[in-house]
């Protein structure tokens, strides 16, 4: 019976500090995700958001978004000349599209919003599942982004995120072996 734990030993009580002193404290529980996967959260916070802004724009806009698209593209060419101009063609015509079939855009755009925040929560919060679900959302678009930079010509802009993305996948694919999960 000597060996039982009181009732109030299951609780930390104190813990030396950095001088060496006693302290009187509880420490507060840490994640244990690292800070590589708490960098992945904060990106996917921040494409969620931007989702979330492309949505509350063609929700305001939708009715004059043509007029609204033409002279954001004139104001882009006169300042930036051709720089990125394939992206923004390509904007362009995604957001024509959308503001003839608005509301399922909004749909979509919620949905996807609501992936990258579902993913955050869980990566910040360490979840097993978000790993895998972040691998496999990351990696199902490699072969497609290989494919699109050989086929078309040349963009910095798509060989930078096909680069940003592998980068993710191994800084996720890391974590996931060094907690054991692969």
């Amino acid at each position: 019976m000597a060996n039982l734990p009181r009732q109030d030993d299951s609780l930390p009580l104190s813990s030396k500090d950095k001088g060496g002193e006693m302290t009187d404290h509880l420490e507060k529980p840490r994640s244990t995700a690292s800070e590589s996967i708490k960098a992945v959260a904060i990106y996917e916070v921040v494409k969620g958001v931007g989702a979330l802004l492309g949505a509350g724009a063609l929700w305001s806009w939708h009715t004059d978004l043509e007029h609204w698209l033409t002279t954001a593209t004139g104001s882009w060419r006169h300042t930036f000349g051709h720089l990125l101009a394939p992206q923004i063609d390509s904007a362009v015509s995604i957001a024509q599209q959308a503001s003839k079939n608005w509301p399922v855009f909004l749909l979509l755009i919620f949905a996807y919003a609501s992936l990258r925040f579902l993913e955050a929560y869980g990566l910040w919060r360490d979840k097993t599942w978000a790993y895998w679900f972040g691998v496999l959302g990351y990696g199902v678009f490699i072969p497609i982004e290989v494919y699109y930079l050989i086929t078309s010509p040349f963009d910095w802009f798509k060989l930078g995120i096909l680069i940003f993305n592998i980068i993710i996948i191994i800084v996720v694919y890391r974590n996931m072996k060094r907690k054991g999960l692969i």
